[in-house]
């Protein structure tokens, strides 16, 4: 999923850099090891698996790195990772699969499917379409709602229900907005058209077919699995393994565990208009259905000057590159990031999966091996996403570090810590309760649908707390109390944007 798709091509413009006219042509086969291994070193990646196919062969299939963090266990070709938002193009394909075998059609609307379907404009929710829900154009904000949804108790039902209860932030078919809760809409009409569950039909549809027979379909199959890696984030500046998510709720948006020899097949099969040798396995229509532009993303600037529309299919986004159309989707969850390419007119697919949600390594080697592939100038993708990097960081935990030293001075708050204690609500989100917490000068947080979860809250002054979550993929964030006539009567939420750009207003309930 990450979650996010984040496009950092669009934050750097093409005078960042002097290339250099240099032979690119030995890249791939002379310099990709000691540049990843370099890479996952700089990045700080535990473990990394790469694969390049170019006119249907593997040019390059490798594990890099640990499984986990202070183990010795080495990544191979088929060893586990999280694939997060990767998950978007197999559903958006196992529905493209069933239109083409004349089951269900991507044009009609959801409430064909899915009776109890609403949204919060009415009209908007009687007239959406398949195709709305897997092109992210229902008129919510990017990640909006996920907060809710994103490793939480809710199952699938539960957030279909909810999804209908937000507020959409733009008029409906306007504005595109990344929304995980509709893709795991569009994955639940597949029961209802076939009478058996996504992971079900994907795994006999799909990954049997297609020879991934290590994949997983489900985050709480993960655990279970002998040859996985372990996720990593970043705490206070150090490499930490967590434990994994589980978004089963949120499955069809990004739930699938893959290796990097299960996913080359995928890309091949792609490359090769759905062909597995002789075996036509997915239909020809299908693919053509998923990679036809939807919706308009926004504008993207490459370092090497290019610069154009990004457009969004069924579960991938599209662009042009030096001339080439690019076919693409990133994916990331709790401590993973992990990125899926294809140039269909090169036949050329890349697949790149990382065991921590703190790096850029995942996008940058994407450019920098078309660049290669097409006989660019060295732009050093991975070289500029580093500084950048690098210098945001700092940012940050100079900001952490200024809030921590607020805490330390033990400031009191503008009322006794007893008055902000109780339960509080969210239309969206539902039950969440403060109380006293541990120390003599904070308070805690729990929330309803996150029972394992919970957030410190320290005094910075007046009715402002600083708070850090248990779960550290939820960042760190200076909440509000609203205070009236000497009585608390809400505070705003805010989770980081890795989960969701908005904040939830709870109201005080006693």
């Amino acid at each position: 999923m990450k979650k996010l798709h984040i496009l950092l091509i669009s934050l750097f413009s093409a005078s960042v850099l002097n290339a250099q006219n240099i032979d690119r042509s030995k890249f791939i086969t002379d310099s990709l090891d000691n540049y990843i291994n370099r890479a996952l070193t700089n990045w700080r990646v535990p473990g990394a698996a790469v694969c390049i196919v170019k006119d249907g062969k593997i040019v390059l299939m490798k594990g890099y790195g640990v499984k986990e963090l202070g183990l010795t266990n080495k990544v191979d070709v088929n060893t586990l990772f999280m694939i997060g938002s990767n998950t978007k193009a197999f559903t958006a394909t196992a529905l493209a699969m069933l239109q083409a075998e004349g089951k269900l059609s991507l044009d009609e609307r959801v409430t064909k499917y899915i009776p109890e379907f609403k949204l919060d404009n009415r009209l908007a929710g009687e007239q959406a379409i398949v195709k709305d829900l897997l092109c992210h154009r229902l008129g919510f904000r990017t990640f909006q709602g996920d907060f809710t949804f994103y490793n939480s108790n809710l199952n699938r039902h539960e957030v279909i229900e909810k999804l209908g209860k937000m507020k959409a932030t733009y008029p409906f078919r306007t504005t595109w907005g990344y929304t995980n809760s509709a893709f795991l809409t569009a994955g639940e009409i597949i029961p209802r058209v076939t009478g058996k569950q996504w992971e079900q039909y994907l795994k006999e549809s799909i990954f049997s077919p297609l020879g991934m027979n290590n994949t997983l379909a489900l985050t709480a199959d993960m655990p279970k699995a002998l040859n996985r890696t372990a996720a990593h984030t970043l705490v206070d500046g150090r490499l930490t393994a967590i434990p994994y998510c589980n978004i089963d709720g949120l499955a069809p948006a990004g739930s699938i565990s893959s290796s990097v020899s299960d996913m080359a097949k995928w890309v091949m099969a792609l490359l090769d208009n759905g062909k597995v040798g002789n075996k036509q396995v997915i239909p020809v229509a299908a693919i053509t259905a998923t990679r036809q532009p939807q919706d308009v993303v926004g504008n993207v600037n490459h370092l090497n000057g290019d610069s154009g529309f990004q457009l969004y299919g069924l579960g991938w986004f599209l662009q042009d590159y030096c001339g080439r159309r690019i076919v693409m989707h990133d994916g990331g969850v709790n401590g993973y990031v992990s990125s899926v390419t294809l140039v269909p007119k090169e036949k050329l697919g890349i697949v790149i999966l990382t065991n921590t949600d703190q790096n850029a390594l995942y996008e940058a080697l994407r450019w920098d091996i078309m660049d290669a592939y097409f006989k660019n100038k060295n732009y050093h993708y991975n070289d500029t996403y580093l500084q950048f990097d690098k210098t945001n960081t700092a940012r940050e935990l100079a900001r952490d570090k200024k809030m921590r030293d607020s805490t330390l001075l033990n400031l009191k708050p503008a009322l006794s810590l007893g008055k902000y204690t109780g339960k509080y609500m969210n239309d969206l989100y539902g039950n969440m309760e403060v109380t006293k917490g541990d120390g003599n000068n904070e308070l805690e947080m729990r929330f309803e649908h996150h029972p394992r979860m919970f957030a410190k809250l320290q005094p910075l002054g007046g009715n402002r707390f600083y708070v850090t979550f248990s779960d550290p993929t939820l960042g760190k964030a200076v909440f509000p109390f609203t205070i009236a006539n000497g009585k608390v009567t809400s505070i705003r939420v805010k989770v980081a944007d890795f989960v969701e750009y908005n904040p939830y207003d709870f109201k005080k309930m006693d």
